[in-house]
């Protein structure tokens, strides 16, 4: 049977397994989950599998560990939380006790070398978010396995923090728009939201809908309507990014790319976050354009190129 590769903490619950169905677990290399329980003192993290404890040397924490390039702080914040790994091996300890040997190095290798290394730029791929920065968020794209989503990568819409956008345990998808210089996935999200045209074609001249202030300039406030797609009104006091405020849509205008708007109520008295709506969710992108037909600006996303000029 093919492993299917997944997000650290969608993988079959090793606690919950018999004794003869762990063994045949170990026998076909087939990765599993449990929550990590300590990271102790001789720097292993420990599991128990059904009443049986599991040990997990430092070495096998995670690919990168055994050569130093992995820090203690990466793995001993796995504790109390669904770790993927391979059982290497039942062992018994100095007492004589039965023990597991796992690795989530291994783990991680696997996914590496049957999955993402075969995976291009512009190929559709699901990712949860782990943690969040001033500059992006940081995704989970198999096994525990880090890649960078830029916050400029979000959305067409300016946001003014990841957080706008996305909150860490999140499942989304993202493409793959290239990869850095070590290697690793370098992730977009922006063109699964739709287009202009797309975006636009959900709203109509003469509603009034919630809006996300995104920016205030001297000519004009910057509203956000839906996680790629905002419009411009006039300028007005007292407000700020990230508040929410309900909005007339007075044009649409698809030649400019443009939606003329009129702020209605200035201060809502709930935050409000867009979901994500996806309108591609799976396959490969080889180009990406944003832009309507008319709009003198281009707004596109080559992934071809990428795939042809690794960074």
């Amino acid at each position: 049977m093919m492993q299917a590769y997944r997000t650290e903490g969608n993988y079959r619950c090793a606690a919950r397994l018999t004794a003869a169905e762990l063994r045949a677990a170990m026998a076909n290399r087939e990765i599993l989950q449990a929550t990590a329980l300590a990271f102790d003192t001789q720097r292993q993290l420990r599991f128990e599998l059904g009443g049986v404890k599991a040990m997990m040397p430092f070495a096998q924490c995670a690919d990168g560990a055994e050569s130093g390039t992995v820090r203690d702080i990466a793995v001993l914040t796995r504790v109390g939380r669904p770790t993927c790994f391979v059982i290497d091996a039942l062992d018994t300890d100095e007492n004589g006790q039965p023990v597991y040997r796992l690795s989530r190095a291994e783990a991680q290798r696997m996914c590496k070398a049957d999955y993402l290394d075969t995976l291009q730029p512009g190929d559709i791929l699901p990712c949860t978010v782990t943690h969040i920065e001033p500059f992006g968020a940081f995704c989970d794209v198999g096994c525990g396995i880090s890649a960078l989503l830029p916050i400029d990568c979000m959305s067409v819409s300016r946001i003014s923090s990841p957080a706008d956008r996305v909150s860490v345990g999140q499942q989304i998808l993202c493409a793959i728009k290239n990869r850095d210089v070590q290697g690793r996935f370098v992730l977009t999200i922006r063109e699964l939201l739709g287009t202009w045209e797309e975006n636009a074609a959900g709203f109509t001249v003469g509603e009034t809908v919630v809006g996300i202030v995104r920016s205030v300039e001297d000519y004009g406030t910057f509203i956000e309507i839906a996680p790629n797609l905002a419009g411009l009104a006039e300028s007005c006091t007292g407000l700020t990014p990230g508040q929410a405020v309900s909005v007339y849509i007075k044009n649409i205008l698809p030649e400019k790319m443009k939606i003329k708007l009129v702020i209605v109520n200035h201060a809502l008295s709930q935050r409000h976050r867009f979901e994500l709506k996806y309108f591609i969710t799976e396959g490969h992108l080889d180009r990406w354009v944003y832009s309507t037909p008319e709009s003198p600006k281009r707004i596109e996303t080559d992934f071809a190129a990428s795939a042809c000029n690794p960074v």
